[in-house]
């Protein structure tokens, strides 16, 4: 049978580590769909129009090594305003979702979009400065010459942009429960969804 955990937020508030953690435990299949359109950002670097960019998209394109970088960050938040990305993608998505077994599904638009019917909706967020002190940390240590202010600006202006687009906006489903990981260690955050998925399940 299928079982779709759908968890939404904002960059850096960690719901990546948490869905992968949610996944490794019931053993569920895991898609960040984020990956999906830093790919297509990506591939816009080699001269590919966004929606081509989409509609080329492969499984090998979600292994590229320079996904998690901030530029490749901008380039997915840009193509993802774009309806005709997100049309090209969506597919893909509620196929992964409604697989045997169970999927965990995490990104932007998931519970408000993808999959409205997810058996568990959760939508993952923190601080500016707390998610900024995370990404800095996490980009400092793959090398990365960044200040502080920088990475700070940047998730502002990211989340700006995905909240003000017409399609698909980063908002929570109106039946999400809401998770504010600011004072949380990981550990902590994990056991309190685990706690919760547990709930739905029984």
């Amino acid at each position: 049978m299928s079982f779709c955990i759908a968890i939404d937020g904002p960059a850096a508030a960690g719901k990546g580590t948490i869905s992968k953690a949610v996944a490794k435990h019931y053993n569920f299949a895991h898609l960040d769909t984020g990956l999906l359109y830093r790919a297509t950002g990506a591939k816009t670097f080699e001269g590919l129009t966004p929606i081509d960019a989409a509609e080329a998209l492969t499984a090998a394109d979600l292994e590229r090594d320079d996904l998690r970088t901030g530029d490749a960050g901008q380039a997915a938040s840009r193509v993802a305003a774009i309806p005709e990305v997100r049309a090209a993608l969506v597919d893909f998505q509620q196929a992964f979702a409604r697989r045997e077994g169970g999927a965990v599904l995490d990104g932007r638009d998931i519970g408000t979009v993808i999959c409205p019917d997810a058996e568990v909706k959760l939508y993952v967020t923190a601080s500016d400065e707390v998610r900024a002190s995370r990404r800095h940390q996490e980009l400092i240590g793959k090398g990365e010459d960044v200040t502080f202010e920088q990475v700070l600006e940047d998730l502002r202006e990211r989340d700006e942009r995905d909240a003000a687009r017409a399609t698909a906006p980063l908002k929570p489903a109106d039946d999400a429960t809401v998770i504010d990981t600011s004072d949380m260690t990981i550990d902590e955050a994990v056991a309190q969804v685990l706690a919760l998925i547990d709930a739905r399940r029984k």
